[in-house]
């Protein structure tokens, strides 16, 4: 009997203990999961606040990339703006530098036509019953220029007019009268060969008087305007041919009459600035 209830308490106690040890294993590997469920909640939440760090970074650099994108665009909106004035305002320069340009051109042009005309007219004239070598009449640019060897204008070592030479400066008179907007600039040129009398001293002397016999002329018996004549002496300074010639001497002496536009308004065109 004893032996039978002993038997049936180590029984029970075993079963127990089993009981027991089934219990805390179950119990142990629930404290090992949730320790793991733990650990990776914790690794979970360090990567989110992680990424939200992380987040939070990238949108204060979005914003501030976007701020910089604002000021470019508008920093480009007024680059561009003042650029396009610029623009405007180069191109606007150029329309009146080309009006400018254009209007020089027209106004040379116009004077080159002029003289062509003046030129031809002067040719014609001047051919109507006087043909000769001693004249000649060249345009170059915008000048007209006539000159005349002293022979036909002078005698030597005179500053007194001939009668021929005046038939001459009638016809030229005619022409310049019909061109008020010209000048007319006289120019006495000599040879080499020392001249001193009671009333020349030397070339420079004789080269000024004849050009002012010529303006004298041209003023008293043909009314041209003394505002629009010029006297200037040359003296042998200017020399076309050799002066160690007859023939080289002969050329050398002569009187050019040089028709050209009024010096004012051909400074009044260059001075004429683009605004």
């Amino acid at each position: 009997m004893k032996k039978l209830i002993f038997g049936t308490l180590m029984l029970t106690l075993l079963m127990t203990s089993c009981v027991s040890n089934k219990k805390y294993a179950d119990l142990e590997a629930q404290h090992s999961q949730t320790k793991q469920e733990l650990v990776d909640a914790k690794a979970d939440l360090q990567k989110c606040l992680v990424d939200k760090s992380y987040l939070e970074e990238l949108n204060a650099s979005l914003k501030e990339d976007k701020a910089r994108s604002l000021q470019q665009v508008e920093n480009l909106t007024v680059l561009t703006q003042s650029s396009s004035d610029n623009i405007k305002e180069v191109i606007a320069q150029l329309s009146e530098k080309d009006k400018y340009i254009n209007g020089i051109r027209d106004a040379m042009t116009k004077k080159d036509s002029i003289n062509l005309a003046l030129a031809f007219q002067l040719k014609k004239d001047l051919a109507a019953g006087i043909q000769d070598e001693d004249i000649q009449i060249d345009v170059e640019k915008t000048v007209v220029y006539i000159s005349i060897a002293d022979k036909l204008l002078f005698k030597s070592g005179s500053a007194t007019v001939s009668d021929r030479a005046i038939e001459v400066l009638g016809k030229v008179a005619t022409v310049v009268n019909g061109r008020p907007e010209m000048e007319v600039q006289v120019e006495g040129y000599t040879d080499n060969v020392p001249i001193s009398t009671n009333c020349m001293k030397d070339n420079w002397d004789l080269s000024v008087a004849r050009a002012t016999s010529v303006v004298r002329i041209l003023q008293g018996d043909f009314a041209v305007d003394p505002g629009r004549l010029i006297a200037a002496g040359r003296s042998e300074y200017v020399p076309l041919e050799t002066n160690d010639t007859a023939e080289g001497r002969s050329t050398n002496r002569r009187t050019r009459i040089v028709i050209l536009p009024k010096l004012e308004e051909f400074f009044e065109i260059l001075e004429q600035k683009p605004e």
